[in-house]
């Protein structure tokens, strides 16, 4: 819902405007003093402000001024009794969106209101596509080849065309809002805001505010109205993260939400209502929850309605590589030639367990960047905690699932051997095959039985 605030110090233009207004579904504020409109501009969330010119004190001009300084796209329509040309041009020259004259015509009013709300909501929409140019969500942000990703890939390419709700469960530091960030910059709401709240970082009467907005006043601090991830989230895509933290209060008010897609803030009586997708992650085991009354299961098949799970990193170590390279390309300092890791390094990283996934991943590779001085990353460069010294072995259950048959679970884990040997001889196929005690010849058999040749 679109607020508008009217500035006139004649009350009955602001009965007037605000019946007008009002009647076509918008959010109505009035003020007779451009004083207290400033107040309203610098801490709500307006869409429009509509001002007369000539008021004592600060007139419009003024408070147009004041307007573009906190928000330069912030539409102003300028309206006067006392029309002059030069009064338009210096509206004009001040950014105004439009100059009309007292009386106005209700239908040629309501159809600038109209056409400067829709183009501030383009701006605005813009402007978060311009924000998000250099990391565009798409799939290239998810990194890794292996049958447990490439599932995940169909099912977003297949969900992304939906409505439907979906849950994204993994352990934390998986990558769970880029797939949800994917799933959204793949549907036909990729122009409209995708908005993002971590359910388990606020505290209950915080997270209600934060997710359906207050009142001025509402509570302790509410100085003034202020609109909730819902309403920012109209006609695109709210992700609730960490869903599972929600308290049980919160999950009742969340259900009738989804079910009827309307609200009302916090401390308000005003019925709000939305058009919005809804994607959940969550680190916890859910249906888990339900079964012992800690998540509502109504809300549970509400959210669950898709459900696409992210393995932990230690379930697909052979994606390590492509990870690597990716984080190398993004955090890489600037310098030329390539950034080699010697072959102890890819050692260090494929028998480490990775309990923070791919975030941790992530994060030493930063710090190996920072402390590396030339162009290749050594042991010494890893973070400490990497490379404690431990009786090394291979830790079957992490490296093949427990019900594969014999055959199928040494093809997987010859497959295993067989990337990470490329991976630390750098994919010279010479140089792994000797490290697999195999023939070049054979190497090159392996790897074409399991699709590692383009």
């Amino acid at each position: 819902m679109e607020t508008i605030l009217i500035v006139d110090d004649e009350k009955n233009y602001l009965v007037i405007l605000e019946a007008l207004l009002g009647s076509e579904g918008y959010e109505i504020i009035t003020e007779d003093s451009a004083l207290n409109a400033l107040r309203f501009i610098r801490e709500t969330d307006l869409d429009l402000v509509i001002t007369d010119v000539k008021m004592p004190g600060m007139n419009g001009m003024e408070l147009l001024e004041e307007a573009k300084k906190r928000d330069p796209e912030l539409p102003v329509i300028v309206m006067t009794a006392y029309g002059t040309i030069e009064m338009a041009v210096e509206a004009m020259k001040k950014r105004a969106y439009d100059y009309i004259t007292k009386p106005f015509r209700n239908e040629e009013l309501k159809l600038t209101v109209k056409k400067a709300l829709e183009l501030y909501r383009l701006k605005k929409e813009n402007r978060l596509l311009h924000e998000a140019l250099s990391d565009r969500y798409k799939y290239g942000n998810i990194i890794g080849k292996t049958k447990p990703m490439l599932k995940i890939y169909d099912m977003i390419g297949k969900v992304a065309q939906s409505r439907a709700s979906v849950m994204i469960t993994g352990p934390s530091g998986t990558g769970k809002e880029l797939i949800a960030k994917a799933i959204h910059y793949n549907s036909p709401r990729t122009n409209r805001p995708f908005i993002s709240i971590n359910c388990g970082a606020l505290t209950e009467t915080l997270l209600e505010s934060e997710l359906f907005g207050h009142e001025k006043g509402a509570f302790t601090g509410a100085v003034a109205m202020k609109k909730g991830r819902f309403e920012m989230a109209d006609d695109g895509t709210l992700f609730l993260d960490e869903v599972g933290e929600m308290p049980p209060s919160l999950q009742v008010k969340l259900l009738r939400v989804l079910q009827e897609m309307e609200f009302e803030r916090v401390g308000g009586t005003k019925t709000i209502k939305v058009d919005v997708r809804i994607l959940a992650a969550s680190n916890r085991n859910l249906k888990e929850d339900v079964d012992q009354g800690r998540f509502r299961e109504d809300l549970f098949y509400r959210l669950n309605v898709v459900q696409i799970e992210v393995p932990p990193l230690k379930e697909r170590i052979e994606d390590i590589p492509l990870l690597v390279g990716h984080f190398i390309e993004k955090y890489r300092p600037s310098r030329e030639g390539k950034i080699e890791l010697s072959p102890e390094v890819w050692k260090v990283l494929y028998g480490y367990g990775w309990p923070g996934n791919i975030r941790e991943l992530e994060n030493a590779i930063e710090s190996a960047l920072v402390m590396s001085s030339d162009e290749s990353i050594t042991v010494g460069d890893l973070p400490d905690h990497l490379v404690e010294k431990k009786e090394e072995k291979i830790d079957l259950d992490r490296a093949v699932p427990l019900n594969l048959p014999l055959a199928a679970g040494l093809e997987q884990l010859e497959e295993k051997l067989i990337l990470r040997a490329l991976a630390s001889a750098n994919n010279v196929q010479s140089k792994a095959a000797k490290m697999l005690g195999i023939s070049r010849r054979m190497m090159h058999y392996k790897m074409k039985k399991y699709g590692m040749l383009g």
